[in-house]
């Protein structure tokens, strides 16, 4: 007998920008699907109507199809259980939870938020686990008439059995049990009307031919609740795997307070896609692949036997490493596009191609490159000469005046050629090595460290070489 087919989900809420631990999430559900030759879908569930955004679905498609991690059906993609946004799927769950207030395993409750949370708080005092108390689980019709009068609006509550366990093996936590005694009945539908997460997440699952569910572990606990709504709807359940956290360094879950940003402010500060599945996919996934890998690389290594169980820390120094690899294997023609808001507007393509391929390897960010482009291009000396006690006077003082004298003397005979230079300047000083380079790049560029110089000259041009070189003797 043939397995099925395995389908993944990424179910998203729209209530703000994607950050990383939800982008992670979709790579391993895309990644597994990949593996399995499978399906990956997107549904936006967007039901919270007061939190749920149109801009934050519009950039949340523009992060996924940034990152590659194209969906099979979805917004754009839809087909037979479409519509994939979940405020469009009213109709299916008011089918559904009249179907168990006819079975009588849904019941309305009216209590309010006031008095649920004095419940809770009074639970937790007597060292109970909070819990809903069932206040309204036994109301008969005339009680409920009664509270309708009184012109409060009940959400639907599940009726949780009294007695028995949920269990389920979870992908990467393993065995699980789930005392029903210790759930309680919970919220399936909003006093608005509108489906609740548990309700709503759990039907579509099942509609949408959902198998395999990966998601962040701090739904572990929603999922003995999800299990009972299929249950009780006769409907097949997924096999879960509830991802470990992303932390920071000081072990507490990732935020704005580590300076965690979202994809969107980590794309419009430069890194590339590539950059951060790779590292994405060494978050709490062990693998021994090493070097930075396409995606359908990843996919083929992907396994979720090796996610694990222990918090995975976000290191921003480990992300820079897995950026610069990716810049080192940008294409000129991309590697150009990426860097080209921040060049000189004016620049003629092959000179262009000519810095872009030059500088290239010492980046990490695009920016960067705009501090070589006024190095490169500007007619002003480097800034680094303004400061008496700073390295690059003092290499070049270390240099003395005659140094770059005689330097400049070489470019106006024999041009801005790096090699004639450093072999003529070799001759008439005697200097060599680092005696030699050292005082020349300070001088040309204001820095120890930076692009290899040769190409920087040419793109400089003998005037502004002559020019830096004549400055940095009268700073010697």
């Amino acid at each position: 007998m043939s397995q099925p087919i395995v389908v993944t989900r990424f179910a998203p809420s729209p209530s703000g920008e994607l950050h990383l631990g939800n982008a992670r999430t979709a790579l391993f559900n895309w990644l597994h699907a990949r593996r399995h030759g499978g399906r990956f879908l997107l549904r936006i569930e967007d039901t919270d109507a007061e939190r749920s955004k149109a801009e934050f679905t519009a950039q949340l498609l523009e992060d996924l199809r940034w990152l590659g991690l194209e969906w099979d059906a979805g917004p754009g993609r839809e087909d037979a259980a479409a519509p994939y946004e979940q405020s469009r799927r009213g109709a299916v769950y008011r089918a559904a939870l009249e179907r168990l207030e006819r079975e009588e395993r849904v019941y309305p409750c009216f209590c309010s938020t006031l008095e649920i949370e004095v419940s809770r708080r009074a639970q937790i005092a007597a060292g109970k686990p909070p819990r809903y108390a069932g206040t309204c689980r036994a109301l008969d019709a005339a009680g409920r008439a009664a509270r309708l009068a009184e012109g409060r609006k009940p959400t639907l509550r599940f009726r949780v059995p009294d007695s028995g366990k949920v269990e389920f093996v979870d992908l990467v936590h393993g065995e699980q049990s789930f005392s029903c005694s210790d759930l309680g009945d919970f919220v399936v539908q909003r006093a608005d009307g509108s489906a609740a997460f548990f309700f709503s997440n759990a039907l579509d699952d099942a509609l949408m031919g959902v198998n395999v569910v990966l998601r962040g572990e701090d739904h572990l606990s929603n999922t003995p609740r999800q299990l009972l709504i299929a249950m009780a709807l006769g409907m097949s359940m997924p096999t879960y795997g509830h991802l470990s956290l992303i932390t920071g360094d000081d072990g507490a879950p990732l935020s704005k307070r580590h300076g965690a940003r979202s994809l969107r402010q980590l794309r419009e500060a430069g890194y590339l896609p590539e950059a951060i599945v790779n590292h994405l996919f060494r978050l709490g996934h062990s693998s021994a692949l090493a070097g930075l890998q396409s995606l359908a690389s990843l996919a083929e290594h992907f396994d979720t036997a090796h996610l694990g169980k222990s918090p995975a820390r976000f290191d921003t120094v480990q992300l820079d490493v897995w950026q610069k690899e990716a810049v080192h294997r940008l294409d000129p023609e991309r590697a150009s596009a990426w860097l080209r808001p921040y060049l000189p507007a004016e620049l003629a393509p092959d000179v262009e191609r000519a810095f872009v391929a030059a500088i290239q390897q010492n980046l990490i960010l695009p920016q960067e490159a705009a501090v070589w482009a006024q190095v490169v291009f500007g007619d002003a000396a480097p800034t680094s000469l303004a400061d008496p006690a700073g390295e690059s006077v003092a290499a070049i003082r270390a240099a003395g005046r005659d140094f770059f004298i005689a330097a400049s003397a070489v470019v106006r005979e024999q041009g801005a050629d790096w090699k004639t230079l450093t072999g003529a300047l070799k001759e008439r000083t005697g200097r060599k090595g680092p005696d030699l380079f050292k005082p020349l790049r300070h001088a040309l560029t204001g820095s120890a460290h930076g692009p290899e110089l040769a190409p920087l000259l040419l793109l400089m041009g003998g005037a502004r070489v002559i020019a830096r070189l004549e400055h940095a003797a009268t700073v010697a």
